[in-house]
């Protein structure tokens, strides 16, 4: 059967997030076809939240970068990892062409690895960039490190894609030969929230504040120490539970999100308030569910500058400091934040049924 291969980088969740609500839009408009992914991000949040059948291969399609938790990163690191990734780049680019002729591929999505556009061209089919950056523009922020002769190596690869289709709160895309700006691709809840508080054993009533350091987590961060006041209690997930859980303090391991039936998206759209730092998949969610969002800095990272500046157009938000954030001094925060009125825009976040009819439209499915 034909496929569509999806180039997902695993840098974080938010890149797979968006690329699963786009994936799962396509079953039913491409009946016949296949869906492969290439990707080294997390193989659960596959099994949980795409569609069945796909073809999930394992493996880094790009270099990403180095973190030491979700609000710290390794500049120096980053730099000698990419480095080491585009060095072999033709025979990394020969292997995966071989891939995509052996699933006879007609389109390659990448989001945002370099690599899905180089082996493309070098099969001889189409790929376009969805994302909202490219890691040139990431990378040419960080000045440390050896030359950096990669990131020809990257914009080269770019300039073979047909197009470059640009979510919200962008940067880079430079040479690309055409640009098509695509709403928010998010993830929208489907449960009522006083259905999630009641399944997850939540209060009914008083206002919740999630925290949503993805993957990476947030190194010292210890819930024992939060002084949220009387009004507001805090929602943590994770693996294991935290070794100091205040009676305010509410933890629910991720497994039990969706043995409930439920999707992350749906615990965020039945909180108040989330914790954490600026990400394209937590703001989009966030948007999309009408859920307030209060940030911390994370690092030198582009994508940073355009959030900040960009997200209170669509969301009420409010900054908190890494010291207070790690000293849970969180209530004064909380409160103004609860004060703030409705942001004045809301866009449209249906980006995944709107790029799903450009890939149909492309391979006239």
């Amino acid at each position: 059967m034909p496929a569509i291969c999806f180039y997902i980088s695993g840098h974080g969740y938010g890149h797979a997030s968006r690329e699963i609500e786009v994936l799962n839009q396509l079953p039913s408009r491409l009946p016949g076809w296949d869906l492969v992914v290439r990707t080294s991000a997390s193989p659960w949040l596959f099994e949980r939240t795409a569609p069945p059948g796909l073809t999930l291969i394992e493996g880094a399609c790009d270099s990403g970068v180095i973190q030491i938790d979700s609000v710290r990163l390794d500049e120096a690191a980053t730099v000698r990892a990419a480095a080491a990734f585009y060095a072999d780049f033709a025979r990394r680019t020969a292997d995966e062409a071989a891939l995509l002729t052996r699933h006879d591929a007609r389109l390659v999505i990448a989001d945002a690895p370099p690599l899905g556009c180089a082996a493309a061209a070098a099969a001889g089919i189409p790929s376009v960039v969805l994302s909202n950056f490219t890691w040139d523009w990431i990378y040419e922020a960080y000045p440390a490190g050896p030359p950096h002769d990669f990131l020809r190596v990257i914009r080269d690869a770019y300039a073979l894609a047909e197009a470059g289709w640009r979510l919200p709160l962008h940067g880079g895309f430079a040479g690309f030969s055409r640009l098509v700006d695509v709403p928010f691709v998010a993830r929208i809840a489907t449960v009522p929230p006083a259905e999630v508080r009641r399944r997850l054993a939540l209060p009914a009533e008083a206002p919740l504040a999630l925290t949503s350091f993805g993957g990476y987590g947030l190194g010292a961060f210890d819930p024992g120490r939060l002084e949220c006041g009387e009004r507001w209690q805090v929602v943590v997930t994770g693996r294991q539970p935290p070794p100091t859980l205040p009676e305010s303090v509410h933890f629910i391991d991720d497994d039990a999100v969706y043995a409930a039936g439920m999707r992350y998206e749906d615990l965020v759209a039945a909180v108040d308030v989330v914790v954490t730092k600026p990400g394209y998949g937590i703001i989009s969610e966030c948007i999309a569910n009408r859920t307030a969002m209060l940030y911390t800095s994370r690092g030198r990272f582009p994508e940073y500058d355009v959030m900040v500046a960009e997200m209170p157009r669509f969301l009420r938000c409010a900054y908190i400091d890494h010291d207070t954030l790690l000293a849970g001094r969180w209530r004064e925060a909380l409160e103004a934040l609860a004060r703030q009125p409705a942001p004045p825009e809301h866009p449209p976040t249906n980006g995944a049924e709107v790029v799903a009819g450009m890939i149909v439209a492309r391979v006239g499915g």
